[in-house]
């Protein structure tokens, strides 16, 4: 039996249909729970919850035309914000588009609620138009889902503001994910007024008093590791005379805290958040020399967060390394298999509090002492010579890539990423960094030290689709200026994230390096190929002038064409009265790239060689 359409006279005389009535529910439950923005895809049988979100002024909301934009304008928004994000697209092949950016935020953790409109159930093969299953059309990628129907049945009616609390937890985790909620709405979808006026305010299922969510979820408290195996723990730490701190992406703020007590060295990806007070920025160099790395194999590491970007680093923490992942959401990030233990936190009191005597503490060099007390084993300044092994190399590396980086005024990808990531660090405006996946994140990783505060990358399924939009999002989603490291494919794209988005009062800047196609298959096992069959597959050259394509969206654009002129000329795109702007950097012939990052390793393998003579 087809369910009912309830019509009612509404204000004004409107015909209003129940999909109104749902719609204006369900975006008021999540604005109490703590909605702020939202993104829209245009379409018809969304219009319903589209029209919702446009008269609710607890939201900020941006319309994209493009679906896979919209999406990934969301991401960025909800990975620079920390908050769920909503997106809403029409029925049909619409949702698909959504796909790309679903995966991403499932496995990078990022709260994103995606809604589908969809036509009532008994449409579904039949033959209607733009109708398809969207049941679970994400599988496994989103932490719930929820089909509503928008009908007028009382029970289905009070299931209404539950189901939005639900997924406004569900979101925000832990762990944070995405979650679809697929809404089959029924004509009519628009309030019909007789006199051609404004809808009316539909009504709604009434909430909870005061405005308070209908269900208010709390985070679960961690258990913890139970009293024995944190004392097992903490003495394992404890009398670790070789430790290491790894921090990758999604890295939580307490690992540069663990590092800095523990005064273990702590290698940090340039995405990690923890590249600022003293970490190693130089490990892919460093361990690219065989005597550095075998005669610095530690005897226990603390990782946090994703893998290190670095394939090198990676290989050299293999299984015969003792690894613990620390991780509260019990992730299973271990690409190589190597860890030995999961937990979801350390125990407490690993360290002394600051405050106590210089008695207490083992003299070290100059202006620095270490925080373990002197048990009458040596093993403290063990610990202490450890460390300033790193810091020496760490010194040594930095300076000859340094170096090297500035003897040559012609643009190159590793002196690109320094430039861009040193500008975004020391900009008043505060900038937050956006990179790609494929080079430009290596590249980051490889040969900066200092970076920005915010660095964001969408590491989880690696892609390079939806950069720009994911750029733009990330500034709205920030409230400061975003920066998008990006190479030239990346950029085209997904170049029509770039429609629009000069009204939408956002500040972004594109550093487009432009190598004329895909530059780390140059480092792949298919540069081996022929030339002409390598190109054809892999290094893909688009022959397209990306200046041109910027500004036929509006964007001003211009060439940079000397390194030294790329740090200035993103400043002043920084410094200028907002809106977007697109530099583009021609680094020139991709074999010549791969020859000077292998030059860049020889320097440095050349000055710790010096250093140890």
């Amino acid at each position: 039996m087809v369910p009912r359409t309830i019509r009612r006279a509404g204000k004004d005389g409107a015909v209003v249909g129940v999909s109104s009535a749902c719609a204006r529910t369900l975006v008021d439950e999540l604005c109490r729970a703590g909605l702020v923005q939202a993104v829209v895809a245009p379409g018809s049988r969304s219009a319903p919850l589209a029209l919702a979100l446009a008269q609710e002024k607890r939201i900020g909301l941006d319309v994209h035309l493009d679906e896979r934009a919209a999406a990934f304008f969301a991401l960025g928004a909800a990975r620079a914000s920390g908050r769920p994000v909503l997106v809403l697209c029409t029925s049909g092949t619409a949702a698909a588009h959504f796909h790309p950016a679903v995966l991403e935020a499932h496995h990078s953790r990022v709260p994103l609620i995606v809604c589908t409109a969809d036509r009532p159930a008994e449409l579904r093969a039949t033959g209607a138009p733009q109708t398809m299953d969207q049941v679970r059309l994400y599988g496994d990628a989103v932490r719930f889902f929820a089909e509503v129907p928008a009908d007028g049945d009382p029970a289905a009616r009070a299931a209404w503001r539950p189901v939005a609390a639900r997924v406004w937890a569900e979101a925000a985790g832990p762990p944070a994910g995405p979650v679809h909620l697929n809404v089959a709405f029924r004509e009519p979808l628009v309030p019909l007024l007789p006199d051609g006026g404004a809808p009316g305010q539909e009504e709604m299922e009434p909430g909870r008093a005061d405005g308070r969510p209908w269900v208010v979820s709390q985070r679960a408290l961690s258990a913890g590791l139970p009293a024995d195996g944190a004392t097992e723990l903490a003495e394992r730490i404890r009398s670790a005379e070789r430790g290491l701190v790894v921090a990758g992406w999604g890295s939580p703020p307490e690992a540069h805290k663990v590092a800095a007590g523990l005064r273990w060295p702590l290698l940090a990806d340039a995405i990690s958040g923890h590249r600022g007070g003293g970490p190693v920025t130089t490990y892919d160099a460093l361990l690219r020399v065989p005597g550095f790395a075998e005669g610095h194999r530690p005897d226990l590491v603390l990782r946090f967060g994703g893998p290190l970007t670095s394939k090198v680093a990676m290989a050299w923490l293999d299984a015969s390394v003792p690894q613990i992942l620390v991780d509260p959401d019990g992730a299973w990030l271990d690409p190589n298999r190597t860890a030995a233990d999961r937990v979801p936190g350390l125990p407490d009191g690993l360290w002394p509090e600051p405050g106590g005597t210089d008695a207490d503490r083992v003299p070290g060099p100059p202006g620095r002492s270490a925080p373990f007390p002197d048990r009458g084993d040596g093993r403290p300044a063990v610990v202490e010579a450890w460390y300033d092994a790193w810091q020496r190399a760490e010194h040594v590396a930095r300076q000859a890539l340094d170096d090297f980086l500035d003897a040559d005024d012609g643009p190159f990808e590793g002196r690109v990423a320094r430039d861009v990531a040193a500008t975004c660090a020391t900009s008043a405006r505060r900038p937050a960094l956006v990179v790609a996946s494929s080079m430009p994140v290596r590249d980051l990783e490889a040969f900066a030290g200092r970076v920005p505060d915010r660095v964001f990358a969408n590491r989880g399924v690696n892609g390079i689709d939806g950069l720009v939009s994911t750029v733009l999002g990330v500034a709205a989603g920030s409230g400061v200026p975003a920066v998008g490291l990006l190479g030239d494919l990346a950029f085209l794209h997904d170049a029509g994230g770039l429609l629009g988005a000069a009204q939408r009062g956002v500040h972004a800047v594109f550093v487009v390096v432009d190598n004329g196609g895909g530059g780390i298959f140059s480092f792949l096992p298919p540069a081996a190929l022929p030339s002409e069959r390598f190109e054809l597959l892999f290094g893909t050259p688009p022959d397209v002038d990306v200046v041109a394509v910027a500004a036929a969206y509006g964007v001003p654009a211009e060439r940079v064409e000397q390194a030294s002129d790329v740090g200035p000329a993103l400043d002043a795109a920084l410094v200028g009265g907002g809106g977007l702007r697109v530099l583009v950097v021609p680094t020139g012939d991709r074999t010549a790239n791969v020859e000077r990052h292998r030059r860049a390793w020889i320097a440095v393998a050349d000055a710790l060689e010096e250093s140890s003579g």
